[in-house]
């Protein structure tokens, strides 16, 4: 199976439920708070509202299409009517294309299975690294100056998080939800769990612990 990861900046009528399709699985975000993304492990296709509460959606596009993580994406801008200029300054400021709301279940999921995406167009991001750290998201292994570190699952996709936003404090439940665990309930101290296990791995292949706890907030993933 193939995975297709969509970030939607506001509601959507006919819920989140993930789909599958044929070779698809289609995996649905609510993306509330646009600094912090969820981890993404798929192919990334974002909907924006051409009007946010928060900014334009002319400068959230602007935005993606700057940021390293969120710059392959296929972008997709929901106007508010079809007015040729809005159509114009989307595609100038980044989308990839665009369709008059409001938007539905129905009518994202027809836009994004029709699309006829390729092998390459649905691969999503391949590795991730920093410093001497690496996560190969395709063959789903980490490694430290090459050398294979043991991971569980969710271990090695919290590594694969908190690489690719080192230095940010991130809260216990914010981890939960990056790594889209609301559903069933987990536990916030079974973060601490997770966070053990990745030390003690990092520790073993001589990575030493980048992984700094901050009191009363969570963890953070230092850098050197």
């Amino acid at each position: 199976m193939r995975r297709i990861d969509i970030l939607l900046a506001s509601e959507l009528s006919g819920g989140l439920a993930p789909f599958r399709h044929d070779q698809f699985d289609v995996m649905l975000h609510r993306w509330t708070d646009f600094a912090e993304l969820p981890l993404i492990e798929g192919a990334l296709w974002v909907f924006i509202d051409w009007v946010l509460p928060e900014m334009s959606g002319l400068e959230l596009c602007r935005r993606l299409r700057a940021d390293s993580l969120t710059a392959h994406a296929h972008v997709t801008m929901v106007l508010e009517e079809d007015n040729q200029e809005d159509r114009k300054r989307a595609l100038r400021m980044g989308a990839d294309d665009y369709m008059v709301g409001p938007l539905t279940r129905n009518a994202l999921l027809d836009r994004v299975l029709g699309a006829n995406l390729g092998e390459q167009d649905s691969a999503g991001i391949r590795v991730v690294t920093q410093g001497e750290l690496m996560v190969d998201v395709a063959a789903f292994q980490a490694r430290f100056q090459g050398k294979p570190i043991s991971l569980m699952p969710n271990e090695l996709r919290l590594l694969r998080y908190f690489i690719e936003h080192p230095g940010r404090v991130f809260s216990r439940t914010q981890l939960i939800s990056a790594l889209g665990k609301q559903e069933p309930p987990v536990d916030e101290r079974t973060v601490d769990v997770w966070i053990g296990r990745l030390r003690r791995a990092l520790k073993g292949v001589g990575a030493g612990n980048p992984l700094r706890t901050v009191r009363s907030l969570g963890y953070v993933f230092d850098t050197v």
